[in-house]
C-alpha cells in the first residue's frame, strides 16, 4: 500500500504563505511531518502559483530534499513545471501527477515519463470530458494503459486514477469508482490504482469519516495507493487495520508495529 503525503500543496493557505515568505523551515518541519507519519512519497505541488509555478517547483523540490530522502511525486498540469521538478529529483523513482487521454497532455507529458524513468498517474479523463460511468473508465484506462506500454512504460509502473466524484452530486458516484478499479483490474491486473479521496465527501458534514471508510471500501475492490494526510493518525490507522484484514500484512506485523509507536491510543 503505497501513501503519498498530500500536505505540500500551494492550494493550502499555510503552504501558499510559507511559499511565498520563503519560509524554507515550515516547508521542511511539514515534510518531515508527513515521513514520520508513514508517507512513502512526497506529492509537490504548487500549480496555483501560475505565474511562478516553474520557480516555485524548483524552491520547494530542493528545500524538501535538504530533510528527507523519500522520493517524491512532483504533481502538476504543465509539463513545464513537471520538468523543472524532475529534473532536480535525487530519488532513482519519481512519480508523476499526472498523464491522462487529453490529446496535448499525454504527448506532453510522456517524453518525460520516458526521460525520466518515472512511475506516473494516469487519469481517467478523455478530451471529451471526465467520465459518467464505470465503463467510460474503463475505455479511457484502457486506452492509457495500451499507449503507454506501446511506448515502454510497464503497467507495474502506471497507477490509474478513476476520478472520484462527489456523491452529494449523484448517488452513484462512489459506487462507479468501486466497479470503474474492478472492471479495470481484470483487464489490466498488474496495474496500481491511486486516488486522492476528499472529492468524493465535497459539500457534505462528517467529511473526514466519509473519507475514511470510502478508502476501507476502494481498499477492498483494489486501490493501492492514496494520496492523503500521513499525519492524520485516523486515516492512517484505518489504512493499516485494511491492509491486515486484506491479508496484505504478514503476521500483522505493519499493524503491530504502529499499534507499538502509539498509532491507536
Amino acid at each position: 500500500m503505497l501513501v503519498i503525503g498530500e500536505l505540500i500543496n500551494t492550494s493550502r493557505k499555510a503552504i501558499r504563505e510559507a511559499v511565498g515568505k520563503k519560509d524554507a523551515a515550515y516547508i521542511q518541519q511539514v515534510a518531515k511531518l508527513e515521513e514520520e507519519g508513514g508517507a512513502h512519497y512526497l506529492d509537490v505541488n504548487c500549480g496555483t502559483m501560475v505565474s511562478e509555478e516553474v520557480d516555485t517547483m524548483e524552491w520547494l523540490v530542493n528545500t524538501i530534499q535538504k530533510v528527507t530522502s523519500l522520493p517524491l511525486c512532483i504533481d502538476s498540469p504543465s509539463a513545464e513545471a513537471l520538468e523543472a521538478g524532475l529534473k532536480l529529483v535525487k530519488a532513482p523513482v519519481p512519480l508523476i501527477n499526472s498523464i491522462s487521454a487529453e490529446e496535448k497532455r499525454f504527448s506532453s507529458v510522456l517524453p518525460l515519463i520516458e526521460k525520466y524513468q518515472a512511475k506516473v498517474i494516469a487519469l481517467c479523463i478523455e478530451d471529451a470530458g471526465m467520465p459518467a460511468t464505470a465503463e467510460d473508465r474503463l475505455r479511457i484506462a484502457k486506452g492509457l494503459v495500451t499507449r503507454l506500454e506501446a511506448n515502454g512504460i510497464s503497467q507495474q509502473d502506471i497507477y490509474i486514477d478513476p476520478l472520484i466524484k462527489p456523491i452529494s452530486a449523484g448517488d452513484k458516484h462512489g459506487w462507479e469508482v468501486l466497479q470503474s478499479i474492478k472492471l479495470i483490474k481484470e483487464e489490466f491486473p498488474k496495474v496500481h490504482f491511486a486516488c486522492g479521496l476528499s472529492n468524493v465527501s465535497y459539500s457534505l458534514p462528517n467529511r473526514a469519516l466519509i473519507n475514511k471508510l470510502f478508502m476501507v471500501q476502494t481498499m477492498a475492490y483494489g486501490m493501492d495507493c492514496f494520496i492523503l494526510d500521513p499525519t492524520n493518525k485516523e486515516m492512517m490507522g484505518a489504512l493499516y487495520i485494511s491492509t491486515a484484514l486484506l491479508g496484505q500484512d504478514k503476521y500483522c506485523m505493519k499493524y503491530l508495529k504502529e499499534h507499538r509507536k502509539g498509532l491507536y491510543s
